[in-house]
This record gives structure tokens, sequence and C-alpha cells, in this order.
């Protein structure tokens, strides 16, 4: 199934993103985790991939994992961090001859201790160069790319952030999956002036419900996304994980039924390997209004 089809009425494309676990036993933990997600119907499952070689086969493993106990797609992604062109091509080979029909394209994020993004010699600079070669290689495949509610860190502006989202969209990308954000204007300002930018592909808001305020600090951190004065308030108010993960979760599944009573074209949630904070958001929900 083409990836644009996910988002097609009457349906509203919900994807969970996985990322490779380090041990054994955590592997088995992830297949319970996906289970219990099956039954939210959603349409694939994405899995992360680590720069350099570091959790490669890992991701590759995950897959077909997953694809085994669902029967669904799952989408690798696939960075430009330390790798070169070849490398980048036989990462795909590799990706295609085990059932991937979905990467999601990404520049990728500076290395541990790096400033700054720095290609490799052979290698590529931008993620719309690595959307053409996957057109170019693969054009039954389908590729989302990223989109950042509150602009890029590394980009000047908001409107020089979308011209960049704009040649990942003119490369050949299917779906746009934003950064994660908690403060849903911030999604419908950037939806709509990517929709006047020209951007007609589906922007897909990505949500990862606070379960911990201290873990949920560093992540924003790290993507420059902004934390509520109220909500972190309100998880301040106590200390008890119990607490902190009942307000967290309840701040996403809000947002979620906003975005949904708007219209969203889909829903991808990162559940770092969990399932209870996003079954607790899809709780009582039809799967046909998700």
């Amino acid at each position: 199934m083409p990836l644009s089809d996910a988002y097609q009425p009457p349906r509203r494309g919900l994807s969970f993103e996985l990322f490779p676990p380090k041990q054994a036993a955590d592997m088995e933990a992830l297949e319970v985790t996906v289970q219990k997600l099956l039954r939210y119907q959603p349409e694939f499952f994405t899995c992360t991939y680590g720069a350099g070689g570091s959790s490669r086969d890992r991701t590759l493993e995950v897959i077909e994992r997953v694809q085994r106990v669902t029967g669904l797609s799952v989408a690798s992604h696939l960075t430009c961090v330390g790798a070169t062109v070849e490398e980048l091509r036989e990462y795909l080979r590799e990706a295609v001859a085990r059932g991937v029909d979905t990467i999601v394209a990404l520049r990728g994020d500076p290395p541990k201790g790096e400033q700054s993004f720095q290609a490799v010699e052979g290698g590529l600079r931008y993620a719309n160069e690595l959307v053409e070669l996957i057109r170019d290689e693969h054009p039954s495949m389908g590729i989302a790319v990223a989109g950042y509610p509150e602009v890029h860190q590394e980009a000047p502006d908001a409107e020089t952030d979308l011209r960049n989202l704009r040649r990942k969209v003119d490369a050949g990308a299917d779906v746009v999956i934003t950064q994660l954000f908690y403060n849903n204007a911030d999604f419908f300002r950037f939806r709509d002036a990517a929709r006047a930018a020209g951007i007609g592909v589906p922007i897909i808001p990505g949500l990862l419900p606070i379960t911990n305020l201290a873990q949920a600090r560093k992540i924003a951190s790290m993507c420059k996304a902004s934390l509520p004065e109220t909500l972190v308030a309100r998880l301040s108010e106590h200390d008890s994980p119990e607490w902190q993960f009942e307000v967290g979760v309840e701040h996403a599944r809000n947002q979620m039924l906003e975005l949904i009573e708007d219209g969203v074209e889909g829903l991808h949630l990162y559940v770092l390997n969990r399932s209870q904070a996003a079954e607790k958001m899809l709780e009582g929900l039809e799967t046909a209004s998700v």
C-alpha cells in the first residue's frame, strides 16, 4: 500500500515509533509492547536508526521481528550521518530485501560530542539529497520526512525552515511527520504556513506523552521543543512518578483529541518502546476515530 494511502479519508493513519533495544531481553519486551499496540489498528510502525553503524543491524532485526509479529509495514529511519552514498545504497538494498517499503529520510543530528553536522567524504549534506537518492533508485518506496513546528534548531528562521521542507517534498517525499511538540498552536501555525508555502502532502503531528518531567526536559532540550509553563508547574506539584505519568499523559491525550477534532490526517506516537502511555491516550476511542 502506498504510504500516502494511510492518510486518505476515511482513514486517519496511526503509527508508532520504536527504537532498537540494546539487550536481547529488551527485544522480547518490545514484542510484548507491539502486541499491545496492535489493538489500536495502526497503519504501520517506524524504527529509528543509529548513525555510524551503531544500531543499523539492530534496526533491521527489529523491523523483521515486528513485521513478523504484526503483518504490518515497518518503516526504517535512515540518516546521512557517517555514511557515504554507497553505504546508504547498501543499506537500502538490504532493507528492501528484508521487506521494507517505507523510509523515514533524515539528515540526522551531529554525532555525540560534535557541535555541527559534517558530511563524510562521498556522503550527503541534506535530507532532500537523501530523498532524491531513494526516489531515483527505489521509485516505489514510501518516503516520510521530518517537519519542525517550532523550527529546526539550526534554521535561522521559520521561513528558511519551510524552504528546506519544501525541497524535501519536491524531491519526492510522500508525508511529513513532525517533531514532538506540547502546544498545539505551534503545530497549527506550522501546518498553515506549510500549506501557504505550497506543501500539499499530509502533515502528521508527532506526539510524545510526558511520563517523567526530568526525562521530558532532557528530550525537549535536545530538539529545542518548548514545555508550556502551566504544564511544567502542574507536573512539578508532586515528585510522584504516578502523578507525573497521569498529568503528562492527560496533556498528550487532550492534545490528541484537539488535533482529531481539527481534522488532522493522522497521528504518530513516539512510544519509547513502552505501551502504557499510548494505551492511556487511546483508551476508550474508537479506532476509526483515531
